[in-house]
């Protein structure tokens, strides 16, 4: 039997959380901190690394009335650290 968080094709369930994971997982490819899954490559692009910064920025803007404390803990957490490494990167 399938895990309540796992749909039947292996995919975590789509949640709030595991979609602004998944986009803060980008930004931090995009950053260079950890490899391409796809080419187990370090890349950096720090353009669209602030791309992605900036899409949950807008999140955090657009649902900030509406989230669940858990939901607005990891938003706010993972925001302050892409944006702590962000910034670091264009010293």
């Amino acid at each position: 039997m399938a895990d309540q968080n796992t749909e039947h094709n292996g995919m975590p369930e789509v949640t709030f959380s595991t979609f602004i994971l998944s986009i803060g997982s980008s930004a931090l490819v995009q950053l260079g901190e950890v490899p391409d899954p796809e080419s187990g490559q370090m890349m950096e692009n720090l353009l669209a690394a602030k791309h992605s910064i900036d899409i949950l920025s807008m999140l955090q803007e657009k649902t900030k009335t509406c989230l669940e404390n858990d939901e607005k803990q990891l938003l706010d957490t993972l925001l302050y650290d892409l944006r702590m490494k962000y910034v670091m990167k264009t010293k």
